[in-house]
């Protein structure tokens, strides 16, 4: 069976948005992964959350772990995504304090993860989240590798939570087709601005 127009634009678009964080050196993603910290750094809806689902990134995504680890020196609750092979879904696994970044281990799709035995926090209790993807547009319509792991974590969050797209200017394109499953972006942050979606009303 043929896909649909709307999945095959979105294939893609996808593999368009891959294409061009790959052709960046490690160096480069480096510089640009310290650029777009600093700008999260001092947002204020930044310095205003309290309990923030974070990423840890791969090869081919901005990083940042320093800015995760400052945060929790300031006192935020921070929580990674942690796998749960029975349920094919992700929870927001809280980040211990004490061990930090030394309790984490390799989960399902080589990502670290906290530990089996480190707190959850229910999804709708978070206030911001920082959401990876391989193409945004201004609307904060996003597209992801395509599992629909974040789709499913994002619709468990409450309206008041903050979702912040994270991409290279490179990964932002005019439009992505939207479907009734699709989460839309509040902000999208890349090395160089913080953009305020045009169609996602910020509380």
């Amino acid at each position: 069976m043929n896909a649909s127009p709307l999945i095959e634009r979105k294939r893609a678009i996808r593999k368009e948005g891959r294409a061009r964080i790959r052709a960046f050196s490690e160096e480069a993603l480096q510089k640009m992964s310290s650029a777009a910290g600093q700008i999260l750094s001092e947002r204020p809806e930044w310095k205003n959350a309290r309990r923030v689902l974070g990423y840890l990134a791969l090869k081919d995504e901005l990083e940042f772990s320093s800015v995760l680890k400052a945060a929790l020196v300031d006192g935020k609750t921070i929580a990674l995504p942690r796998f749960i092979p029975e349920q094919n879904t992700y929870c927001a696994a809280i980040l211990p304090q004490a061990q930090s970044f030394a309790s984490l281990s390799f989960g399902r799709f080589g990502i670290l993860e906290p530990p089996l035995n480190a707190p959850v926090i229910p999804l709708n209790q978070l206030d911001f989240v920082l959401v990876p993807g391989v193409a945004f547009d201004p609307s904060g319509r996003r597209l992801g590798r395509g599992k629909g792991f974040y789709d499913r974590l994002l619709a468990e969050t409450n309206n008041a939570c903050i979702k912040c797209g994270v991409a290279l200017e490179e990964q932002i394109v005019a439009a992505i087709p939207a479907e009734s499953h699709d989460i839309a972006m509040n902000f999208i942050l890349t090395p160089s601005r913080w953009i305020v979606c045009k169609e996602s009303a910020c509380p």
